[in-house]
């Protein structure tokens, strides 16, 4: 490709609106345009990398044996209506419309039910399991607060694969094989990945994991425990909180605590631990009130929370709508109130003699007691894990780090096929319901994520796996006889099948090196009158400080190329030695 003809030109400006180091290159690159918020037109190069990461994703979903398919973006309502799903998310993320024939449509944001609805009709019997089909394919979502370019976007393509099987000792051991599978596609795109446990969210399904690029820049909050290999996405993650002793029970006492509302006011006015503090938080779930109580020295996790009480929309409440179950904000107690749905950290089920509020201003209790001074519906593990909380899986500190998804995979169980009528006969000749995974990769997102990880103060380091073009050729200087040397030398190379990149442009060597770093293909070349004088190339590796100046007669392409290949090497023997 004559760079001079490239549709897309770099920029030296940081664009005011791009807070991290993806977005920012992959504008100032000319990888990617702004069309309007969340939206993005892909630009030569950066297609060119997108297709060689499809091509990975394919290698490896074929290589566990699925099949590809091609599922429409645009979906019947209905479907979505059989599993409930249009209900909670239609006019929210989920973007719907009416065609010209009063008919309701949906605009895909994920495949679960177009997949289901497909195997309902084309399985029936144990015989065709287990079976996986994928597809890679735009999707849309109408996301609220688009961000950090192609990380949050509205329009983006995803690979998504869809397993079914006769039940779940099956799927779970095919899980393990996606598991691994996903874990070679990382490493093969270059970039290593963090697996945590996570929540599945509005997929739905037993349990989740995620694969994550830890990166300050990250939206999602890890936890991570070193010593025992535990990792955990901050919306489930465990911890250890102790179960410190405060003696035995103790009748109810009501003491004076005059303009004390927060835990730590309570606590230093009546110098005591904040582990010896009840604290109360408040929603309104599925138009329903719910009285939170957590011991306050923790805080609530609001994913846990929304689990334990499956609700589908939760919102802090009002202080009216506090004061109308009986409590009274800033000093409330869980003692006495009406109308309202109790739920207790299991925190609070282990503490004895708590301090909690009286329901009057200015007013506590001391020797609050759940089960004898008042009851819970629901005791549940909804605490919010932190850095420096104890592991519950080794004696040791947990730590905290963000981090970008790259990719999910889930056990959805018979979620969709139970309400969807998703059956097979099995071996007795019984109707079973299918036992379905699913496994999601972000194409668009990874790219992004590469860049995140393979960038430095110059630009991209792309990984040759996913570069654009693996050779930059850069002439530089005037004159005939490097213009004709730089076409000899393209031309050579393009008729041997080598991916690269001619600057043909009429600008001067800094311009052209400054757009050769930001750009990031592996390996420049380099041809001036010196070189020429001196029948050599100036080399340039991407992932190298120093320059080489190499003898024609010494200079091997092949053996940079096979240079740049190695740089992979180390992610996938650590894919080989975990051994999963």
């Amino acid at each position: 490709m004559r760079q001079s003809h490239l549709f897309g030109r770099t920029v030296r400006e940081i664009p005011s609106d791009a807070q991290i180091p993806s977005h920012q290159l992959l504008i100032r690159a000319g990888l990617a345009r702004q069309l309007s918020s969340g939206l993005y037109t892909l630009m030569p190069l950066a297609l060119r990398s997108v297709h060689k990461i499809e091509t990975i994703l394919r290698q490896e979903m074929d290589r566990v044996g699925g099949q590809e398919i091609l599922m429409p973006l645009v979906h019947p309502a209905e479907l979505w209506e059989e599993t409930g799903r249009y209900q909670a998310l239609a006019g929210k993320e989920l973007a719907h419309f009416t065609d010209r024939n009063k008919r309701a449509f949906v605009l895909a944001m994920t495949h679960e039910e177009s997949v289901t609805f497909h195997a309902r009709t084309e399985i029936n019997s144990y015989r065709q399991l287990p079976i996986m089909v994928y597809q890679i394919k735009l999707k849309f979502r109408d996301e609220p607060r688009p961000r950090a370019g192609l990380i949050r976007v509205r329009e983006f393509t995803m690979k998504d694969a869809y397993s079914f099987h006769v039940d779940e000792a099956d799927l779970d051991r095919y899980y393990e094989e996606v598991y691994v599978a996903y874990e070679r596609i990382f490493a093969r795109a270059g970039i290593p990945v963090v697996v945590v446990e996570s929540d599945p969210g509005m997929i739905g399904g037993s349990s989740a994991h995620e694969y994550m690029l830890v990166t300050p820049s990250g939206e999602d909050n890890l936890i991570i425990c070193e010593a025992s290999g535990y990792t955990a996405n901050r919306e489930i993650a465990v911890f250890d909180k102790g179960k410190p002793d405060f003696g035995d029970p103790q009748p109810v006492e009501e003491v004076a605590t005059p303009n004390c509302k927060t835990i730590e006011e309570v606590a230093n006015f009546l110098g005591v631990s904040e582990q010896q503090t009840i604290k109360a938080v408040f929603y309104v779930a599925d138009k329903r009130f719910i009285f939170v109580v957590i011991r306050g020295d923790l805080d609530v996790n609001e994913i846990k929370l929304a689990n334990a009480i499956k609700a589908t929309e939760m919102r802090p409440a009002t202080d009216e709508e506090i004061r109308a179950v009986g409590a009274v904000p800033g000093y409330a107690t869980p003692i006495g109130v009406k109308d309202a749905l109790i739920v207790a950290d299991d925190s609070v089920a282990n503490l004895t003699n708590g301090i909690s509020g009286a329901n009057k201003d200015g007013f506590h209790l001391k020797n609050v007691n759940m089960g004898r001074d008042f009851k819970a519906e629901i005791v549940k593990d909804i605490a919010l894990a932190f850095e420096g909380a104890k592991s519950a899986f080794a004696d040791a500190p947990l730590k905290a780090a963000n981090g970008i998804e790259v990719g999910n995979i889930f056990k959805l169980g018979t979620k969709y096929s139970d309400s969807m009528g998703a059956m097979f006969l099995d071996e007795n000749g019984r109707q079973k319901p299918l036992i379905m995974g699913c496994y999601g990769i972000g194409v668009d997102r990874l790219l992004a994520s590469v860049i995140e990880r393979c960038h430095d103060e110059n630009g991209v380091v792309f990984p040759i796996s996913v570069a654009p073009y693996h050779v930059h050729l850069v002439p530089v200087g005037k004159g005939d006889e490097v213009a004709d040397a730089a076409d000899a030398l393209y031309n050579e190379w393009v008729k041997a099948g080598v991916e690269v990149l001619y600057d043909d442009r009429n600008e001067s060597p800094g311009v052209k090196f400054k757009d050769s770093d930001l750009l990031g293909i592996p390996i420049r070349v380099t041809l001036s009158q010196r070189t020429l004088g001196e029948d050599s190339y100036e080399v340039k590796c991407r992932w190298k400080a120093e320059r080489e100046i190499m003898k024609r007669s010494d200079f091997s392409l092949d053996a940079y190329i096979q240079e740049a290949w190695a740089q992979i090497d180390p992610l996938l023997q650590a894919v080989e030695k975990a051994g999963r």
